[in-house]
């Protein structure tokens, strides 16, 4: 089944809480997910950011929701309990427990709405709270990712409408800014000249230049995908130069037949497409500038141990 949103998870999280004792959030994470019946996959699978696991984060975030609105408390450092007031909104036999019912509970309310008017009134926005299905984390890693989206789509097409000689220059330089070869000086270079046979540039494997990997740089418009010919064409130019590592980068796209390809013999390519280009620039701040940094800090239970 689909992974359960944070307000789906607020009953049987706070019956799991039922027996009155102390429990902590991996006991409630194991309990639930059994509960919901999910995979191996679905308990192991990751915000778009990497950084943390779904269902726990909105397991997480249920426990905040819950604490905020009374139904549970803090019993001691990492754990929590049900409260007086749980177990009577349990006696109710709820079919569901969302962001609206807690409403009812002033201190979560205080919670939603920090802000106050001239008069001292909570001003109260939340236009979506009660279909929302995203935690907080998700929304900003979600908002984050389209925000990233939008900036690969510029840098493809700024990309695509400069030269061939600056794009395989560009290629270079990702590849030094990856860790390849240490300064672009020593580092590689750009060939792009009638007679190289399809190598565009070459770039040293480590600092030392222990081995070298060739280059092909093909600035394709988005529509003109590469098909497996020309990956025909490239291994026989690495065999030419009597290479056995190659990275073919296009600001197009491959066919499936191409991703498909691995030559007989030793030689390695590596593929990568428009999209994955213009995510490691992203990553690698190449053509790219920081606009604005957020830090999301959480609090540091260790400072505040006697």
């Amino acid at each position: 089944m689909p992974i359960p949103d944070f307000q789906s998870i607020m009953l049987p999280f706070l019956e799991f809480s039922n027996d009155g004792n102390e429990h902590t959030t991996r006991e409630a994470v194991g309990f639930l997910a059994n509960e919901f019946g999910l995979s191996e996959l679905e308990r192991e699978e990751l915000l778009p950011s990497g950084t943390q696991r779904i269902f726990e984060n909105r397991v997480s975030w249920t426990k905040t929701h819950l604490l905020k609105a009374g139904l549970l408390e803090s019993s001691r450092r990492a754990y929590f309990k049900r409260t007086e007031r749980g177990r009577k909104v349990l006696e109710q036999r709820l079919p569901k427990i969302n962001i609206a019912f807690l409403r009812q509970f002033p201190e979560y309310v205080d919670f939603q709405s920090p802000k106050r008017d001239e008069n001292g009134t909570a001003e109260i926005n939340h236009p979506n709270d009660e279909v929302s299905t995203q935690t907080p984390d998700e929304t900003l890693d979600s908002v984050y990712q389209s925000i990233r989206k939008t900036l690969s789509q510029d840098l493809l097409s700024k990309i695509v409408s400069l030269s061939p000689a600056f794009f395989e220059k560009l290629v270079v330089e990702l590849l030094v800014k990856m860790g390849y070869g240490g300064s672009i000086k020593d580092a590689g270079k750009a060939i792009g000249k009638s007679g190289d046979e399809g190598i565009d540039g070459t770039i040293k494997e480590d600092k030392l230049g222990l081995d070298v990997i060739y280059i092909q740089a093909k600035k394709w418009a988005p529509g003109n995908v590469v098909g497996r010919p020309e990956l025909h064409k490239f291994v026989g130019a690495l065999a030419g130069q009597g290479a056995k590592k190659g990275v073919f980068i296009t600001t197009s796209s491959f066919t499936r037949e191409a991703r498909d390809y691995a030559p007989r013999n030793e030689t390695k390519i590596v593929l990568i497409d428009g999209e994955e280009l213009t995510q490691l620039m992203i990553d690698y701040n190449l053509g790219v500038t920081v606009q604005q940094t957020y830090e999301i800090k959480r609090i540091d239970n260790d400072y505040f141990d006697e």
